[in-house]
């Protein structure tokens, strides 16, 4: 008897510690709020704030984990990414008719590139910077149902060079930490490519696919990247985080999102293990929408791993007037 009840305590202890574990890898409440199209979290580690947008919502959102706040910039438009930049109060956003520079102070716009303004059945969406400091944004096909998209590289200058073309949804893009790599997502393509990316040209070439995700497991979105070049990825329509490990291919583990449409993440804090999750309150049924009510804010989860600063924009090194 002394042994069966021994081996019920053991038992017990086992998945008590399996219960803390799922509880871990739940992902808080962080923000509360009625975001459309939540996307593009990025870490601002000088200002130690988190920058997101909503697109559909047309703003650009600044929050501050230590006081609770989050500021909001109103955009003319919709709005597809963000990125800081190394000059102060600046950050690059993506417009609908071109690139931007917004001051965080002021709000006020500058035009940077006008690239792809013409094409109106695009928007720009998902973008960031890469090592060297320019930006790489993708568009997208308003309709989603072309690969009529592109993924441009613009520099401090708001020169525009076209990388990529034939995409329908551009999404999640990052670098590894030893700067030789480009990992990319055109949502459609349910995958990973892979790109070597060579610093002193900011040139990409043989690509392939290193990850394939499981449709069963959503659409991947918003990409960020941690110090061991491991992948996590927003999971459109899969409640989600997921880390992925891009030399295996393999799903490593998921952290539950308590929305349907997990957008965009970024690890951020002091220490950078903190992960920051965007979601949005669109595209739910109305089931979906009373099982999970806090849609469209912003969510955290703290984690034994820790990712990298991002890059900044390169400060321009052109005159550009602001829009009043």
């Amino acid at each position: 008897m002394k042994k069966i009840i021994v081996l019920l305590v053991i038992l017990n202890a086992i998945a008590c510690k399996e219960n803390v574990k799922q509880v871990k890898e739940q992902a808080e409440l962080e923000f509360k709020i009625d975001a459309k199209l939540g996307e593009g979290a990025i870490w601002n580690h000088i200002s130690k704030e988190l920058y997101w947008i909503d697109i559909e919502g047309k703003k650009l959102h600044i929050y501050n984990p230590s006081s609770k706040q989050n500021s909001s910039i109103e955009m003319p438009c919709r709005i597809g990414t963000v990125v800081p930049s190394e000059d102060k109060n600046k950050a690059i956003v993506a417009l609908e008719d071109g690139i931007y520079v917004v001051n965080t102070r002021t709000k006020e716009l500058s035009l940077l590139s006008d690239v792809e303004s013409d094409i109106t059945e695009n928007r720009f969406n998902d973008g960031k910077c890469d090592p060297n400091g320019n930006l790489w944004v993708g568009s997208m096909h308003l309709a989603q149902n072309k690969p009529n998209a592109n993924l441009y590289k613009i520099n401090e200058k708001g020169e525009s060079d076209k990388m990529l073309d034939g995409i329908t949804i551009s999404n999640g893009i990052v670098w590894s930490k030893d700067k030789s790599t480009m990992y990319y997502i055109d949502t459609p393509k349910g995958t990973i490519r892979a790109f070597d990316y060579d610093k002193k040209t900011s040139e990409i070439s043989n690509e392939r696919v290193v990850v394939t995700v499981d449709p069963k497991d959503g659409f991947p979105d918003g990409m960020a990247i941690d110090d061991q070049d491991m992948l996590w990825v927003g999971m459109w329509n899969g409640n989600a985080v997921a880390k992925y490990n891009p030399k295996t291919g393999t799903l490593e583990k998921k952290i539950k999102v308590p929305a349907h449409n997990v957008t965009s993440c970024a690890f951020g804090g002091d220490n950078f293990d903190e992960l920051y999750i965007t979601t949005a309150s669109v595209d739910m049924t109305d089931d979906e929408k009373k099982q999970f009510p806090l849609a469209g804010s912003v969510f955290k989860i703290k984690l034994k791993e820790k990712g990298v600063k991002s890059n900044f924009f390169k400060k321009p090194s052109i005159q550009i007037a602001e829009l009043k």
